[in-house]
């Protein structure tokens, strides 16, 4: 493949994107980029303050133009923030690219990440809230990803070489 990120992933909150992500890269010997921290770093603000101060539409344009930007210049390891998937224009950037969705059920959710406070829309009922999400997000991540990788009851290596494996990809 010529051009594009070699590897995207995409998944919900907390499934391992970032650590996966740095992973690969280290192993293939290319570089990694997160979209969320993109925007972050752009705006000077954690995304929850964006979610809090201007609105979860505000944040979705600004995420929408870092995952465009990123899956035009950027030909590493790319990970993006779980909600990019909703934007029907990402979808149809990432159709073809080679997409990961890095998959987990509710109970490694509520182990990693707590489900806490960090997660905007988590803030209410969190088990609730993570389900309804998934539910919404599942057959998106699913319609985007060439491969689907579980991640439940695995270590972040076994993550990562699980993507090389399914992709077919020799580290360095």
């Amino acid at each position: 493949m010529t051009g594009g990120p070699l590897v995207v992933l995409v998944g919900p909150m907390g499934s391992g994107k970032s650590t996966v992500g740095a992973l690969l890269a280290e192993r293939l010997g290319v570089h990694y980029r997160d979209t969320d921290a993109d925007i972050v770093a752009a705006q000077g603000r954690e995304i929850a303050e964006l979610f809090v101060d201007e609105g979860e539409p505000y944040f979705r344009g600004l995420e929408r133009a870092a995952v465009a930007d990123a899956l035009a210049g950027h030909t590493g390891i790319l990970a993006l923030g779980g909600g990019a998937i909703l934007d029907d224009g990402t979808r149809a950037l990432l159709a073809g690219l080679p997409v990961v969705y890095l998959s987990m059920d509710i109970d490694e959710a509520v182990r990693r990440v707590g489900l806490g406070a960090a997660r905007p829309l988590l803030a209410v009922n969190p088990r609730r809230q993570w389900r309804e999400l998934m539910d919404a997000r599942r057959h998106l991540y699913t319609e985007v990803a060439r491969v689907v990788v579980a991640t439940d009851d695995r270590t972040p290596a076994e993550v990562a070489q699980a993507v090389l494996d399914a992709l077919e990809l020799k580290d360095v």
